[in-house]
């Protein structure tokens, strides 16, 4: 939703290649060790103020000094300076490929407005350059928003985009099909491939998408420890029957994070669906009688689903599943406090290669929550983010891939396709495979 309400300084198209956003070019020194960017001029805020380097630069430093979430994507950055209104100067302490994609990306950096946030007023009314603005909100229920006029990109053509917030897909499709609403990325899985056929006053589209979902185990708990444990569940997974109970087809089950289709691609199968050998792993580990706790979301419902047939696969091997449900809220408290032997999740909308692997299983990293620790890997991953050569890029991330499946790191399921819905009454409306919800060139027939 927030791509609709903020820019980023550039922004990736259809084919995922980074082009122009707020800033219209850039350049880099010899050494890749310096990157000028330079903005688009007579861009404003959606309240009419300036937006200038020093914007970007107060973003930037923002999410380095407080540690944001994002900050992962700084790690190489040495300074960010704004020598003139227009210009903005990215220096670095390494090499950084991939520094596009980590500002522009699905889940990139938006340019904020310094007194915006200082006042405290993002939390309730985010003022952004994007071809919407907020004008108001239900927290739990709805956003909406009104066209930004002053839009440098061009008069958007709708007046405006309600977010309204619904978890029942089966809801959401009656609502999409009763002119309640008139797109939704919530449809029932089990329901696309008769819509895509039946028309009915909807249209429905799917792409594959740069995603992937995952069963991690917390290393940091006993018997999880093990590898021998965690290759046993590996092999007692049948992903087949997991993709087909979650996504009703709808995904590509998948050993590796990236999707096939993909330049990153790196094709690599070493666990069949084999209770044979889970159950002998697990004897050489000495474990017998296992109970599991595994957290899942109804935020996510696929989780849930894929849950059950998991919990069905592994008890085949001597392990019995306590499936754990919580509310997002509370999943992600008791992830950030390793309160789990395992969990099952999504990475989402993910572009360059260090985006699947690097904060998931570098040691210590952002968001590596299951304790995963090897200094080979940790080795591999850095020399990824700064290593300039294409090929010998994609060779290091293949050994990198390999030796986090075949550490069982995280056990991957499958990639999903993005489906989305809408109106007939919809035009100009494209399905993105980094997930990106973009409203700018929409129209409606009344």
């Amino acid at each position: 939703m927030l791509e609709n309400v903020y820019d980023t300084l550039v922004e990736p198209g259809a084919d995922l290649r980074m082009g122009p956003s707020l800033a219209t070019s850039w350049t880099t020194s010899d050494d890749q060790l310096t990157w000028t960017f330079t903005l688009r001029e007579g861009v404003r805020f959606s309240d009419g103020s300036p937006l200038t380097s020093q914007d970007v630069v107060y973003s930037y430093n923002r999410i380095i000094s407080e540690k944001l979430n994002q900050a992962y994507k700084f790690e190489t950055v040495r300074s960010v300076t704004a020598p003139d209104p227009t210009t903005v100067v990215v220096a670095l302490r390494k090499p950084t490929p991939n520094l596009l994609a980590n500002l522009g990306g699905f889940k990139g950096v938006a340019i904020v407005e310094k007194s915006n946030v200082e006042s405290g007023a993002v939390k309730t009314k985010p003022v952004g350059s994007g071809p919407f603005a907020v004008a108001g909100y239900t927290s739990g229920d709805s956003v909406k928003l009104v066209r930004n006029d002053a839009y440098w990109g061009g008069r958007p053509k709708l007046d405006g985009v309600t977010f309204t917030f619904v978890k029942d897909p089966t809801v959401a499709l009656q609502n999409l099909r009763g002119g309640e609403v008139q797109w939704t990325d919530n449809l029932p899985p089990q329901q696309v491939a008769g819509l895509k056929k039946q028309g009915d006053g909807v249209t429905v589209e799917s792409r594959s998408s740069t995603d992937y979902w995952y069963l991690a185990l917390n290393q940091g708990r006993k018997p999880y420890d093990d590898l021998n444990v965690r290759r046993a569940i590996a092999f007692a997974l049948d992903r087949e029957a997991i993709t087909k109970a979650a996504k009703f087809g709808l995904a590509k089950p998948n050993q590796t994070a990236i999707p096939e289709g993909s330049s990153w691609y790196y094709e690599y199968a070493p666990y069949r669906h084999d209770p044979a050998q889970a159950r002998q792993l697990l004897g050489q580990a000495g474990v017998r009688g296992l109970t599991m706790d595994l957290m899942v979301t109804n935020e996510y419902p696929e989780t849930v689903a894929a849950a059950q047939v998991i919990a069905a696969q592994l008890k085949d091997v001597g392990i019995t599943v306590k499936i754990r449900t919580l509310d997002f809220a509370q999943w992600l408290d008791e992830q950030g406090k390793s309160n789990f032997d395992a969990f099952l999740l999504g990475w989402l909308g993910n572009i360059d290669p260090d985006e699947f692997y690097y904060a998931q299983h570098r040691t210590g990293a952002t968001f590596n929550f299951h304790g995963y620790s090897n200094p080979a890997v940790d080795k591999l991953l850095d020399a990824g983010r700064t290593e300039t050569d294409p090929a010998a890029r994609k060779r290091t991330y293949d050994q990198a891939a390999k030796q986090i499946v075949d550490d069982a790191s995280y056990l991957y399921l499958y990639n999903p396709e993005v489906v989305q819905g809408w109106s007939k009454q919809v035009t100009g409306y494209q399905v993105r495979s980094d997930r990106a919800v973009r409203f700018r060139d929409v129209g409606l027939v009344r």
